[in-house]
């Protein structure tokens, strides 16, 4: 039986008549952009995020850039520190505002961002620090918030892998007074299209973004404050609503398949398992792999897809050339991208389907 990579159809299909009924309530209304739906959906995001306020915007990116836009930094003289493994979106949203963006490496056991290579490369110029929740797993946010009050920067989440994750039994917004998500279809809480959100306890910041987003504006045609155009479409807040009650049930689901993964697989020769923590909401199952490309090449004989995120580092894409890293700067995050491996991994896939490529895996290494 094929096993996809991803497969959205069971989430639409057991959602189908809330989400129907959203839409034709959308029909009716007629109210396509900033209407009821959107401002329903960050009435229920809030809460089930535990934060205070939701702002909903264009895309995880555009979450990113708003939130170092509000906190000021958008000067070349400011730096930003950020992981290299991770989506280019996120040096994307850094390299926009204008500020500079910093690379630092990951911990190999974890693939997080390393605290201790963060640490070593901060400057007196760093202003921001935006740790990325890869793969659905928290980083350790201890000592990051403990560095941006050491540099005087502001902490900036990147949880676009990471809906419903917690750190040490908190929210995250318990750690820093911005975190970022993307709804793209793909993420554990997903849309038909783009879409992000920013989660924030602060009602100052809150107000401030809900202008951002909006050109500046507070409801009529005078910008206030320097904004962009990033707002979340009615459409889509159809869609989240709809998904939103099932969040903490597909997250489990995630949290099973990892779970025969990592029995599965946990002796398999030729297969490093990430250490993980329960909080992880298993957005990604990575394994690092010998000989990857061609045990991809076997699975994708057995009919199972796979994906490589990511295949280079974002210190190495050309994009991010005025970094000024070169090859071997970021040792861990280069050899990473060379043996990690996406597995199947969504809600509703079957236990059989997950045994189907833990058997396929451990066939090739044999």
């Amino acid at each position: 039986m094929p096993v996809p990579a991803v497969n959205l159809k069971p989430c639409l299909d057991s959602t189908e008549p809330a989400w129907r009924a959203h839409l034709d309530d959308l029909f009716a209304r007629s109210h396509f952009i900033l209407g009821h739906h959107v401002r329903s959906l960050e009435a229920e995001l809030a809460p089930a995020f535990q934060a205070r306020h939701a702002i909903t915007v264009g895309n995880g990116t555009a979450a990113i850039e708003l939130s170092l836009r509000d906190a000021g930094i958008t000067k070349p003289s400011q730096e930003v520190l950020t992981t290299a493994l991770t989506a280019p979106f996120t040096g994307v949203a850094i390299a926009t505002p204008g500020c500079r963006i910093r690379f630092a490496d990951v911990d190999p056991d974890t693939l997080l961002l390393d605290p201790t290579d963060a640490a070593n490369r901060a400057t007196k110029r760093t202003a921001a620090i935006v740790p990325v929740h890869l793969y659905g797993q928290p980083v350790p946010l201890a000592p990051f918030r403990k560095l941006a009050r050491e540099c005087k920067a502001v902490l900036i989440q990147d949880a676009c892998q990471a809906h419903g994750a917690q750190h040490n039994g908190k929210p995250l917004t318990a750690y820093g007074p911005y975190v970022c998500y993307s709804f793209y279809p793909t993420k554990n809480l997903g849309c038909l299209g783009d879409g992000g959100a920013i989660m924030t306890n602060s009602p100052a910041i809150a107000k401030r973004l809900l202008s951002r987003r909006d050109g500046g504006r507070r409801g009529g045609q005078i910008a206030y404050l320097p904004g962009i155009n990033s707002r979340l479409d009615e459409m889509q807040a159809c869609y989240l609503r709809a998904f939103l009650p099932h969040l903490d049930d597909w997250n489990n689901m995630r949290r099973r398949t990892a779970a025969l993964y990592e029995e599965g697989l946990r002796d398999c020769p030729g297969v490093t398992l990430l250490r993980t923590s329960p909080e992880s909401v298993r957005h990604l199952f990575v394994i690092r792999a010998q000989r990857r490309d061609r045990l991809r090449d076997h699975l994708t004989a057995h009919a199972i897809g796979t994906g490589i995120h990511y295949p280079a580092p974002l210190h190495l894409m050309p994009a991010f050339r005025d970094a000024g890293l070169r090859r071997g700067d970021l040792p861990h995050a280069e050899r990473a991208v060379k043996e990690i491996l996406s597995l199947p991994i969504y809600p509703y896939l079957p236990d059989s389907a997950a045994h189907e490529v833990i058997d396929a895996i451990r066939a090739y290494f044999k």
